[in-house]
């Protein structure tokens, strides 16, 4: 009888038994508590969007105007600039050598110059005037030998040949035109210089100098320089390395003006056109719902584009269209804001349109 009983008492009693520790174990889920209270609109009726602060400066990508070796980098992250405050150098040695070159082309040219302008030297006046009385002796010896020739053939035509009449006769046209030519050149040297030639010196002094000129400001080019007054936020350049020319996609330095702040946000293109001009705005740092930060409108720029994901990657987007919108608003002393951080922003518009109302 005992037996008979046993197995469903036993089962009866394990499944009363699963019962009481499955409820025993078992609690209701605790809600997870936020890790920041989320912000909330003051405003009634807003457009919301994320936004990303940027300098008021915009942030400013400096690169180099050519590429070269970096020699020294003066600046560090986080210091103040000025403008036209040296940020690198860039290896000047070859340049500078350029212009030791082309200053001893202006010296070279501005001596010829100073020839020109300080006329014939009275020495060499006098050396012409002795090749003028050379050729003069020779003219006469010349004509001497041609007298000469010419008696012995008319008196017997054998005892000379007409060859060597006619070469005295050349012989005699060579030495006028030496007389003519050592003449001429005299009547040059006691004129001076001619005024063409030295209009043409004087231009090839002016083109040596221009390009000492040209030189020297491509050396200035190689210390690159702060566009604007700012603070250093990044530096991706470093002494020893090649910094390329022109802008890369990850700039060299990045410089702005971080004393007064904007803060750049992106409205969905489907609430676009709730935005108006000058409209109030707040703006919330990530996660901080109890600092509220008072906007200023800047500006809309009026081109809806794709939106970009807020990593900063320039190429990653998303398949939304955003317009952007520009408030600016100086960095509250209770906490330390930086560009590139996000925000919640709350645009004041007008409420929505009641369905099916008028539009």
């Amino acid at each position: 009888m005992i037996k008979r009983y046993a197995l469903p008492v036993l089962a009866i009693a394990g499944f009363g038994l699963g019962l009481f520790m499955v409820q025993a174990t078992t609690q209701p889920a605790k809600k997870a508590e936020p890790v920041a209270e989320p912000s909330r609109a003051p405003f009634a009726a807003y457009v919301s969007g994320a936004g990303l602060i940027e300098a008021a400066s915009e942030n400013v990508k400096v690169g180099s105007p050519s590429g070269g070796l970096v020699t020294h980098v003066f600046v560090k992250v986080g210091d103040r600039v000025r403008k036209g405050q040296p940020l690198w150098q860039l290896d000047d040695g070859p340049k500078r050598a350029e212009i030791a070159r082309h200053q001893a082309a202006v010296e070279a040219a501005a001596a010829s110059l100073e020839k020109l302008r300080a006329g014939t030297r009275a020495e060499d006046v006098a050396k012409q005037e002795y090749l003028i009385e050379e050729n003069k002796a020779q003219l006469e010896d010349a004509r001497a030998q041609l007298q000469l020739r010419e008696a012995a053939y008319r008196e017997d035509s054998r005892a000379i040949s007409v060859d060597e009449v006619n070469q005295a006769r050349h012989a005699v046209k060579l030495r006028e035109a030496a007389v003519a030519y050592q003449t001429a050149e005299l009547e040059r040297l006691r004129k001076g210089a001619w005024q063409p030639d030295l209009r043409v010196q004087e231009a090839s002094v002016e083109q040596a100098r221009t390009q000492v000129a040209q030189a020297k400001e491509e050396l200035e080019r190689l210390t690159v320089r702060s566009p604007l007054d700012g603070e250093v936020m990044q530096v991706k350049i470093h002494a020893g390395e090649y910094a390329p020319a022109g802008q890369t996609e990850d700039a060299l330095m990045l410089l702005g003006n971080n004393e007064q702040f904007h803060v750049r946000v992106d409205v969905d293109e489907q609430d676009a056109w709730r935005v108006e001009r000058g409209q109030a705005a707040v703006a919330f740092p990530r996660g901080r719902a109890d600092l509220k930060v008072p906007l200023e409108f800047v500006r809309v720029e009026p081109y809806v584009l794709p939106k970009r994901s807020l990593t900063g990657g320039a190429t990653e987007r998303v398949d939304t269209r955003v317009l952007q919108v520009l408030y600016s608003f100086r960095p509250p002393a209770s906490i330390r804001l930086y560009a590139g951080q996000q925000m919640d922003v709350y645009i004041q518009a007008k409420p929505l349109p009641e369905p099916g109302g008028a539009k």
